[in-house]
Parts: structure tokens; C-alpha cells; sequence
């Protein structure tokens, strides 16, 4: 089931008082969303899919459009969510990484609604963020009023995560007042994930600054701000130790971007595969369609990476608490 903005609330509340946090994978190709959603399916865990820009612009969505990469991304989802195999995982679809001037107009349209080509079938993400590394801290307030604002005069509502300076060491308190309160004042209820620094950094390297009090004093500030409880977004975890990510957990996080070590994943698994079937993969070798087929390469992706996203579901606790999240639906 792919969910909405006011049942994507919901899913972050049933984590936030169960102590597990959602894992949130940004999935570069279709075959990308099916292995995660059939973890989530193995684990019955609800799970996060996330598009950035460049995924929405990329080959297997867009092809240069973001709208229509927008559209196809939901309807990749959608369709899967819905069929009998994965109709009973809670999905949602995140705006990650959006950034440039194509942002807000992009971010504004889905808000909307994005015509799929399917008669009566008009789509929005579930949540939604905005990339504000280079925004400050002005513009990232205006950015979310705007998104806001065009909810509001839509009629539809938003689920916005906010973020501030997550490369940047650890946020202050006080830069999260500003930001959070700024945005709630203006356009209250809009805002239900926060994901300031807590000492982590997108990609590979090592993480040595995290702070897990980081998290639990940044949680309890957001929620009091924006009067409301309120989970912490996890930018930058492909680095820490499965310690530091449990900690990071307990302490209030309710989301875990994941993105730099999945694309690892695939790759190798990709270039394994085709080392593998150097030979077959010769003209006039026997095996050889077999192995040219996209479907040789992704099901011995599928083979070594639905393991590792299983792994880092459970490792969040988010095993076996699709029930916990259909039960906070009203769905049991």
C-alpha cells in the first residue's frame, strides 16, 4: 500500500513510540524498488523509497524530465504497492536531494498532483524535503512556507521534512528554534520530520563525530517547538557502525536515509555478474542471450542485495512492525 501524506504522519508516530526507525532507500531503477520492496515484503516491515533529482532525471524515469520522471517513479510504485504480493507493506514515496531551480516548481507540481497517463489516476509523493545545503537559513524557511502555502491553497495536505546543515557537525539548538518555529508559524502542522546535523556526512567515510545525544536533545527540541511529537530524519548513515545506528534510534530517529552503501551494493554485484559471464557473454556462445538479458544481471543483483537491505531493516527494528503501522491506519 502506498501511502499518503496524513497516513505517512501516522506510520512516523507508530515508530517513533515503538522505537524503530523506517528505512528510506533511494532506488535508482525499477528493478531498485522491486528488491527493496520485497525485503520490506520478507522483513514485513514498512520501508521508504526516495527519489533525488537525479534519479528523477535519469534513463529509467525521466530521461531528462523530472515531472515526467516524477510521475513514472509513482506509478512504478503505486502499481507494486497495490498488486497482492506487496499490498500489505506500508510504502512511502520521499523527495530527496532536490535542489537548483527546478525545485520548488518540481516539488510544487507533485504537490498538485502529477497526471500519470492512467484515467483518474492523479499522484503525489507521500513526504517531501527540500535539499537546502546551500540555502540560508531564510531561504530554507521560504522554501517550506512556499511548499506550504501550495498545499494549503491545493487543499491537500503535506508531510514536509525539514533539514538543516547535516554535513555540517552538529546543529545548534537555536538554529533549530529558528528554523522549525519559523516555518510552523507561518504554516503550522506542516512539518512532522526534522533532520538536523548529529555529526554524520553523506557517503562512505568514516564517521567519527556522531552524537546519539545529538539526536535525543534535537528530537525533544522539534517536539516542542512545533507542539507536537516530532522523529528525527537520519541524512549520512551509510558510515556508521550498526551500534551507532541502533543508538542513533533509541534516541528518537524515525527515518534512515540510505543511499551511498546501496548503490556500492549494486555495483559490485553488477560487475561481479558481468566478470562471471565474461565467456558466456561472447557471440556465439551457447548461454549467451541468457546472459545478455537484463534479467541474468538483476536477479544476481537482487541475489546479493536483498540480503543487505534485510539487514539493515532489522537493524533499525523495523522487522515484523508492518502490523504495528496497519494497525495505526485502522487498517486491523
Amino acid at each position: 500500500m502506498l501511502l499518503d501524506a496524513l497516513q505517512s504522519r501516522a506510520v512516523f508516530r507508530a515508530a517513533l513510540d515503538g522505537g524503530f526507525a523506517l528505512l528510506a532507500v533511494n532506488a535508482d531503477s525499477p528493478a531498485a524498488i522491486t528488491d527493496v520492496l520485497e525485503a520490506a515484503r520478507a522483513e514485513d516491515a514498512p520501508v521508504m523509497i526516495e527519489a533525488s533529482l537525479w534519479q528523477l532525471t535519469g534513463h529509467s524515469f525521466g530521461a531528462g524530465d523530472p515531472l515526467l520522471g516524477m510521475a513514472r517513479y509513482l506509478v512504478q510504485i503505486a502499481l507494486l504497492a497495490a498488486s497482492e504480493r506487496y499490498g500489505r507493506v506500508p510504502v512511502l514515496f520521499h523527495t530527496d536531494h532536490i535542489r537548483g531551480p527546478q525545485t520548488l516548481p518540481l516539488l510544487e507540481a507533485s504537490l498538485r498532483g502529477l497526471a500519470t497517463g492512467i484515467p483518474g489516476a492523479v499522484m503525489s509523493p507521500s513526504t517531501l524535503s527540500v535539499d537546502s545545503s546551500a540555502f540560508t537559513e531564510t531561504e530554507n524557511i521560504e522554501a517550506l512556507v512556499r511548499l506550504g502555502c501550495v498545499a494549503r491553497d491545493c487543499g491537500r495536505p503535506v508531510t514536509l521534512e525539514m533539514e538543516a546543515g547535516v554535513d555540517d557537525g552538529v546543529t545548534d539548538l537555536a538554529v533549530a528554534e529558528r528554523l522549525l518555529g519559523g516555518v510552523e508559524e507561518r504554516t503550522p502542522g506542516t512539518i512532522h520530520l526534522w533532520a538536523p546535523g548529529v555529526g554524520t556526512r553523506h557517503g562512505l567515510g568514516e564517521q567519527g563525530g556522531f552524537s546519539s545525544e545529538a539526536v535525543r536533545s534535537h528530537q525533544q527540541t522539534a517536539s516542542r517547538v512545533l507542539g507536537r511529537p516530532v522523529g528525527i530524519a537520519l541524512h549520512g548513515s551509510s558510515g556508521l557502525e550498526p551500534e551507532a545506528l541502533k543508538a542513533a534510534v533509541s534516541s528518537g530517529v524515525v527515518k534512515v536515509n540510505w543511499s551511498s552503501e546501496s548503490l556500492r551494493i549494486r555495483s559490485q554485484a553488477a560487475q561481479e555478474y558481468y566478470l562471471e559471464q565474461q565467456a558466456a557473454l561472447t557471440p556465439g556462445h551457447p548461454q549467451w542471450k541468457t546472459a545478455a538479458m537484463d534479467q541474468g544481471v538483476q536477479a544476481h543483483v537482487a541475489s546479493r542485495y536483498l540480503p543487505r537491505v534485510a539487514e539493515r531493516i532489522r537493524l533499525l527494528g523495523a522487522s515484523g512492525q508492518a502490523g504495528r503501522c496497519r494497525s495505526a491506519l485502522g487498517l486491523e
